[in-house]
């Protein structure tokens, strides 16, 4: 067998990279980016059942709901399916249609899927996901808008999924966004579109900020920006509408961000028990999938269990409940931008009325060259999941005019 035919094998993870060229080669070539498989170890998924057999439930306040934390009999009627009827070698082969590669940037091995449009001018596109989703959020997206003229590259943020877990600190959505940035260079990439919610909201606003000379346009599902500063009364101009709304976002930050506290001050702590016990971390997870999303109280009403199982078993035997965590901690300690930031680069909110972190227009457009405002009729945070369909005609008509803009 020829030297250029061989196949070595990378353990990445609990995964694996297929490699089309010599390893040794590989390991002088940094840049080299290099085709992916996902391949979960047997011995891992036997783990974690035997996990899932032994769980140890707390007990519950009678009638309490959802009031305190995820619901004891949802939660284990939802670990009994993933112990007994959840396949995981079923989502392995979906997921594994994609085309997946990794390539090292900032000196971590970057994982993330490539899907080439056959159709002739394709505007390349960023999707970046946030906590607690990954790149299986995108799912139903891709090929809609790879049909539609999109090349799509979604990565995994380091410290989630199969890319690298970062040894040192810093790597705040900040120096994230550069890693993006250079992503989309490296697979010669000249001029792109971006698309992010939660995390990817944040790191796409840094590029957008960062590499605007490259950046066509942004396209947000969570919009979120500071009061107008100088102003008596940042209220002022908005509607009734605006103003209930505000209220809502408010009692969610009193009520509902003690993960985000924890995280973004003891990540490590709390990884410790997410990462060793499979039950801690999907009542962890499905609970923010609940409360985040526009579904009236019930996941299952807009998830199916393998949607919300191949997300949470994703983090589990990539053991990344804690290194995917740190971003809240990496970001909050991070020199903060200039209090005078703006993104030039045209960008576009879709509104989802159950999305939990929002801003009104107004305050979005002195932060924001906010050329689109779609009110959605339904959704909330998890959009590409739950409203896939309003989120990509959404996005193909943000960019339609913006193909045909000349580079800045």
């Amino acid at each position: 067998m020829k030297l250029f035919q061989r196949l070595s094998i990378v353990t990445l993870a609990l995964g694996c990279v297929v490699v089309p060229i010599d390893a040794a080669r590989a390991v002088q070539d940094p840049a080299a980016v290099s085709p992916f498989v996902i391949r979960v170890p047997d011995a891992a998924l036997a783990d974690l059942r035997e996990r899932l057999a032994r769980a140890r439930f707390p007990d519950e306040l009678d009638g309490s709901g959802w009031a305190y934390g995820t619901n004891l009999a949802y939660l284990k009627s939802f670990v009994a399916y993933w112990r007994d009827r959840f396949d995981w070698r079923a989502q392995e082969r979906k997921l594994n249609q994609f085309e997946q590669f990794t390539t090292t940037i900032d000196g971590l091995r970057i994982h993330f899927l490539h899907r080439r449009s056959k159709q002739p001018g394709a505007l390349p596109l960023l999707i970046l996901h946030g906590w607690p989703g990954s790149f299986v959020e995108f799912a139903k997206i891709i090929g809609p808008l790879t049909e539609d003229a999109f090349d799509v590259v979604i990565p995994s943020l380091p410290g989630f999924g199969f890319s690298d877990k970062p040894r040192q600190p810093g790597f705040s959505a900040t120096r994230i966004a550069a890693i993006e940035a250079a992503l989309m260079a490296r697979l010669g990439y000249t001029r792109y579109g971006v698309q992010g919610g939660d995390w990817g909201s944040i790191i796409g606003t840094r590029v957008a900020l960062d590499d605007a000379p490259h950046v066509a346009g942004l396209h947000l599902n969570m919009c979120r920006a500071a009061p107008p500063s100088g102003t008596a009364n940042p209220n002022e101009g908005l509607s009734a509408a605006d103003l209930a709304r505000l209220k809502v976002i408010e009692s969610f930050q009193t009520e509902e961000t003690g993960y985000s506290r924890i995280q973004g001050t003891k990540p490590q702590t709390i990884g410790y028990a997410l990462n060793d016990s499979p039950v801690g971390l999907a009542a962890w997870i499905v609970e923010k999938f609940r409360t985040w999303c526009d579904c009236d109280g019930s996941p299952e009403n807009v998830f199916t269990k393998d949607e919300l199982l191949t997300n949470i078993t994703l983090y589990w035997v990539t053991g990344t409940a804690a290194s995917s965590a740190r971003i809240y901690y990496e970001t909050a300690h991070a020199q903060p931008a200039p209090a005078t930031w703006r993104v030039e680069v045209p960008t576009a909110c879709a509104s989802f009325p159950k999305e939990i972190i929002w801003s009104p227009r107004r305050w979005m457009e002195t932060r924001y060259n906010l050329t689109r405002w779609t009110e959605m009729p339904r959704g909330g945070h998890f959009a590409a999941l739950e409203q896939p369909e309003l989120l990509v005609a959404d996005v193909r008509a943000f960019f339609r005019d913006l193909r045909r803009t000349p580079p800045r």
